[in-house]
């Protein structure tokens, strides 16, 4: 689980051109929209994007994103539990 989260956040760097920013300095924990990194609704769909594009993870029901994206680690054990690729 814990190279999944790491990737996710190397991942997450590279999606969201968040250059200013390591790994180290994203908590797993943290929530990514609001206080934590501050994510927008844009940044929500390159997320979708993302899963779809590396793990072969469509999300059907767009009210389980809120859940699913409240954190780097909640999306890691959503991927772990769901991933196709």
């Amino acid at each position: 689980m814990d190279n999944l989260i790491l990737q996710l956040k190397q991942q997450i760097i590279e999606a969201l051109n968040l250059e200013d920013l390591t790994p180290a300095d994203i908590d797993a924990e943290a929530p990514l929209f609001g206080e934590g990194l501050g994510l927008d609704s844009i940044d929500a769909l390159e997320l979708i994007v993302l899963l779809e594009r590396e793990y072969g993870i469509r999300l059907s029901n767009p009210a389980e994103g809120k859940e699913i994206f409240r954190s780097v680690a909640s999306i890691a054990s959503y991927v772990a539990d769901n991933r196709k690729k």
